[in-house]
């Protein structure tokens, strides 16, 4: 039986900055196990004052900031299109760079490590990697974006296998994106072009595929993705700038818009900056659109306390819910009840 699930806005973190305490354009997250979330500042476009935005912000759940690392540019320990971020079993910090072609791998405090990922469409070769998973045998899993695949490597990047071709048919990828692993052994994908999602066997082998809901809750280029101990899928809708939650069975336990208020990095920036924040106590966060928007986008172009750009989700294992809300700079999370 399919029960409806509700969700409990926490809280924020995050707000806009170049550096230091905030994100720019946040793409993706990842939580250690001493429950440090590490946050993926993708900082596009690739110009010489963008660049030291294009890092990784270190941060607690009650928003206390740890620290940064990384800045835009080609060499060890740079980002150029930072695309995705996952955590392996020693804590050690993975990137996934989509104009590098390569992944980079940190330990907990951000020093370098290694690198590895070539350009190309053989066996272990990359073009997009666009997500990263670990599964249960520090097994590093990834989309292969732009060469319509999923591919499995060792955490020290040796080439394990390969499945996947583009086309919309059943199994088949149109650029995907998402990637979720569960304690199962499935591999769930969000196909990003096809506007689906699918669910394989670790060999490739489809199982089911979700994405066939009426036409008001269809899912629109669906990115990053997460699945729960009860088969519950939860995605970044990017196409409709929401969150939508899919029970096992693909039908629709929830559609979150987004209801953000400033976090605590904001309020303390408003309080030494006090005609800015007199500005923003008097703002409306969320306006009656008039005339009224025609596109989901548009909407939330506009209505500041609504997702724009979700790109990411991510489930912490205690009942919550943290979504990378990408062109509003920040994380919302939210009570999972």
């Amino acid at each position: 039986m399919t029960t409806t699930k509700t969700f409990t806005y926490s809280h924020t973190i995050g707000f806009l900055t170049a550096v230091g305490r905030g994100f720019t354009n946040p793409v993706d997250l990842a939580i250690n196990s001493q429950g440090v979330i590490y946050v993926l500042n993708r900082a596009g476009p690739e110009t010489t004052v963008r660049l030291p935005s294009k890092r990784v912000s270190m941060c607690t759940l009650d928003e206390e900031f740890l620290g940064e690392f990384g800045t835009g540019g080609h060499g060890d320990g740079e980002f150029w299109w930072p695309s995705s971020i996952a955590i392996d079993s020693q804590d050690q910090v993975y990137v996934a760079d989509e104009g590098l072609q390569r992944v980079t791998v940190f330990d907990k405090e951000g020093k370098f490590l290694s690198k590895w990922g070539e350009k190309g469409s053989a066996d272990g070769q990359l073009e997009y990697p666009s997500s990263l998973a670990f599964d249960a045998d520090d097994n590093l899993w990834l989309t292969d974006s732009g060469n319509h695949r999923v591919q499995k490597f060792t955490r020290d990047g040796e080439f394990i296998s390969a499945w996947g071709q583009r086309g919309p048919g059943l199994g088949q990828f149109e650029g995907p994106w998402g990637l979720a692993l569960t304690d199962s052994g499935d591999v769930y994908i969000s196909d990003w072009g096809n506007d689906r999602i699918q669910r394989f066997s670790t060999d490739g082998v489809l199982i089911e595929e979700f994405g066939g809901l009426p036409q008001g809750d269809a899912i629109r280029r669906p990115a990053g993705l997460a699945v729960d101990g009860d088969g519950n899928i939860y995605v970044a809708d990017w196409g409709n700038e929401r969150v939508k939650v899919l029970g096992p069975d693909g039908s629709l336990l929830a559609s979150l818009r987004g209801e953000s208020v400033d976090s605590k990095w904001a309020a303390d920036y408003f309080a030494v900056n006090p005609e800015e924040g007199r500005l923003r106590s008097e703002a409306d966060l969320f306006p009656e659109l008039d005339p009224p928007a025609r596109r989901d986008r548009e909407i939330s172009a506009g209505v500041e306390g609504y997702f724009w750009g979700p790109s990411a989700v991510k489930l912490d294992g205690q009942g919550r819910l943290y979504v990378a809300d990408s062109l509003r700079h920040r994380l919302q999370v939210y009570q999972i009840n």
